[in-house]
Parts: structure tokens; sequence; C-alpha cells
């Protein structure tokens, strides 16, 4: 494997995402780029194409955060040189494709994103309000790759500087992981100050796009006042609302709507059908399509958790004939297999409501949680819940949240957030008969070996050794 490096010093110029989002197609000496209002926007745009790509949310993101799960499993495990096999049988090593790309492509996005923050306060725009937003932007991304990250590694690097000279960063190691946060906390602060309430480009960042992220950041800290105060600007904003029907939130004639707060841009026969992403392919039983690998499937025991009265069951998720569940948010192509159109949800409207119900219960505040849990419930056609205590609810709201978010990378999250993914993992291993344990040394994936191997101060994770 070659040498993963964090430190991005060439500006990459490959195509990915919808033309809003596209890289800039000639190749630029960054030293004399950036000097204009035109080249920043190039460069934000930059910016926002590298989320598109393989190791975010063009394809590993989901699995990462899904597969390690009660939620999804690999349907052949020993495919694709058994990237995907690890995540689920708990079998990662150091240099799983996977694990690297993600970590690479989240260190590219970072990168680019520093450059415009370093450079954008010498560049004049004709509306000073857009260049605020374009600061605003860039450092909700950047809180959100290194939110990524911090969950799903630990300690990593901190790079908040662009990055000429690559000595400046080799020896100082990981850092940890409350630094981390601190950093996170203070740049969606800043964004949402600095973001505006709507924009008339689709999948661009907005205020509330930071107030729910860092509403998650707050309930994962378990600062729960804080996410309260966060997350009731999102409600109170009226940006939002869930759709009427669960059929309305992925439909592809109706992507960007009032639900979906942020999702990554994609679409099918733009540009060669270089526009799209693998992941309908990807993620489609074997044998259903035309390449489908079977990766990322939901298991059946989830399937089985929908009730006949649920709407989401045949929508959000359905079996094929012969019985294998796969999930509906991701929409045939119309070109090519490779050339999927739909956008990757990363943050909406229903997420912020079950995150509320779970803020309000941890706070004991029940009776202000439930109806909360129940809005999500009702619009999927079920009644109001029964639960009363506040373990019920919460049992509630984690069942919730695995029958609304499937497929939206937010599970292994889920786990990692309520402490419960050791207890839960080993429960469901044992239910269906699988012979896997896994303790706490698993609840972080392993640092790419790539990454060690260039710079020896980053050192590996408990157990992967």
């Amino acid at each position: 494997m070659k040498k993963i490096s964090f430190i991005i010093l060439l500006f990459l110029c490959s195509s990915c995402g919808k033309e809003l989002f596209q890289n800039p197609t000639t190749e630029k000496e960054s030293g004399s780029f950036l000097s204009t209002e035109t080249e920043v926007e190039e460069y934000v745009n930059a910016v926002y194409a590298n989320l598109q790509f393989n190791g975010l949310y063009g394809l590993y993101m989901p699995a990462l955060t899904e597969i390690p799960t009660d939620n999804t499993y690999d349907e052949v495990p020993a495919n694709d040189d058994g990237i995907y096999g690890q995540l689920d049988q708990f079998t990662l090593i150091p240099s799983n494709l996977i694990i690297a790309a993600a970590w690479q492509d989240s260190y590219k996005a970072i990168q680019k994103a520093n450059v415009v923050l370093n450079r954008i306060d010498n560049i004049t725009y004709a509306v000073p309000a857009t260049k605020e937003a374009r600061k605003g932007e860039m450092k909700f991304i950047r809180a959100l790759l290194y939110f990524n990250l911090v969950r799903l590694y630990g300690d990593v690097p901190l790079v908040l500087k662009e990055t000429t000279d690559p000595n400046v960063y080799f020896g100082a190691g990981r850092t940890p992981v409350a630094d981390v946060y601190l950093q996170i906390k203070k740049d969606l602060t800043e964004a949402i100050d600095e973001l505006p309430v709507s924009t008339t480009q689709a999948g661009k960042v907005i205020k509330t796009a930071a107030q729910s992220l860092l509403g998650k950041v707050y309930l994962t800290l378990k600062e729960y006042p804080n996410a309260e105060t966060v997350l009731m600007a999102v409600v109170n904003s009226g940006k939002h609302r869930l759709m009427t029907n669960p059929a309305d939130v992925f439909s592809i004639s109706n992507e960007n709507n009032a639900e979906i707060i942020f999702a990554v841009q994609f679409a099918s026969g733009i540009n060669g059908n270089t526009e799209g992403s693998t992941m309908f392919q990807q993620f489609s039983p074997s044998g259903t399509q035309s390449g489908a690998k079977g990766h990322n499937l939901p298991t059946k025991s989830l399937y089985n958790l929908y009730t006949a009265a649920d709407k989401r069951k045949g929508t959000y998720i359905d079996v094929t004939t012969s019985g294998i569940p796969y999930c509906k948010k991701l929409s045939l192509p119309t070109t090519v297999i490779t050339d999927g159109g739909s956008d990757v949800v990363v943050l909406r409207y229903a997420d912020v409501l079950l995150m509320l119900a779970e803020t309000e219960n941890e706070l004991k505040n029940i009776t202000t949680a439930i109806p909360y849990l129940d809005s999500v419930r009702i619009r999927a056609g079920l009644t109001a819940t029964t639960a009363l205590t506040q373990d019920d609810v919460r049992a509630a709201i984690d069942l919730e949240r695995r029958l609304e978010l499937i497929g939206e990378g937010q599970r292994w999250f889920d786990l990692l957030r309520t402490g419960t993914a050791v207890t839960v993992m080993n429960k469901w291993f044992n239910d269906n008969g699988i012979l896997t344990t896994i303790d706490k040394h698993n609840l972080l994936m392993p640092v790419p070996q790539g990454q060690i191997d260039t710079d020896p101060s980053v050192k590996q994770n408990e157990g992967y050794n």
C-alpha cells in the first residue's frame, strides 16, 4: 500500500459531484491561485466535491458506520478482498482500504477547507455576506470531518492551517479527543453566526445545518442543555418539516426537500456519467443488478422489526423475491449502474426530532420528549408510543432511530454515543449464532498502516498492533 500522508500539498483537480460542486478542470499553482473571488468560489466548490470521494460520502462512510452494527451486514464477506467483510466480522486490519480511504479523503478535504479559511480574508468579495457564508461553510465541513474522524479513530492529528511544509506536522502525533472536540464546537459555533438562513444553491450549507450538527456533537458529549438549545433553534427556525409521506423523503425527483438539512449531492447522466456514485450497485443484493456486490445490506432481523402498518416497510426497506432485505433510499441510476444519482443525506429533520427526544429524555423531561418521538412514528403510520418511563422511552427512541435512519450511517455512532455497542453487538452475534465477540478495543477503527509508516509518531490504536 502506498504511504498515506494526512497533508495534501497539491491542488487536486479531479471532477466529482454535480456541476455546482465540481473541482476545477485545470491544474493551477496553489501559490498564485486564490487571488480573486472567482478563484475562491472555484476552490470552495472543490471542497464540496471532496465530500463525494469514495472514502467519504461517495461509498465508504455509510458502510463504515452501518456494517459493524446490527443494522446491516456483508452478503459475501470475501468479496473485494474482504474489506467490507472485515467490518462485518470485526477482523479489521490496519491496511484495510476502507479505513485508509476514509482517513486520507477526510484530510484531503480538511486541507482544502484550511486553504480557503487561510486566504479568504485577503480577498475582496462583491457581497461581503457571501464571504462570511463561505467561511461558515468551510468551518462546517471541517467540523463534520473531524467529528467523523474522532468518533471512528479516537485521537487524530488536528490540522487547522494550510499545509505548505509537511515537516511541520511530522512528529506531532495525535491530538487528544477532548481537544479535537473543542475545535469542532468552536468551528460550528462560529459557522452558525456566519451562515445564511437559506440559499438558492442546492447542497450549500445553511445555518440550521451547523445547528443540527452542533446539537449532535453536544448530544454525543452528553452536554444535554446545550444540545437542547441548538436543536430547538432548528425546530423554531421554521426552515424544515417532516414530509407527509416517507416516500417523499428520498425520491430522486424531490431531493433537497424541506426535510433535508444537509446532503452530499450526486447526479446521473452528467459529464459522461462521472457525477454519480457507485453505492446503488455496491449496496444491492448479489444478482439483482449488474455487478451488484451485496455490501451493506439490511439484516433480516432489522427488516422484521417493521410492522405491517409501518409506511417505511416497502419504502425505506424491502425484500427481493428470494427474501433478501435491501435499502430503497438509493434510486436505480438512469444511465449506467455505477452512476447513481441519489444524494447522500447527512442531516435531516427526522434525525433532529429524534435527537431532541433523546436530549429531553436524558434531561428527565419525559413528557416533553415523547411528542418528538411520536411525530416520527405517526408520520410512519404508527400509533403514539406506549413508553412511559425514562428507560422505556430511551429504548423506544433507539428503535425508532434504527427504523427511520437505516442506511444513513447513524447506527454505529448511535451505539458509541449510548455506550451500548459491546453489549448490543455481542447479544446480536449470540442471538444469530455468529461466533464473534467484541470488546472495548473494537470501538475504535485501526489507524491506517500507511499513516503510521509515514509518521511513526502517530501510534496505533490498542488491539491492532
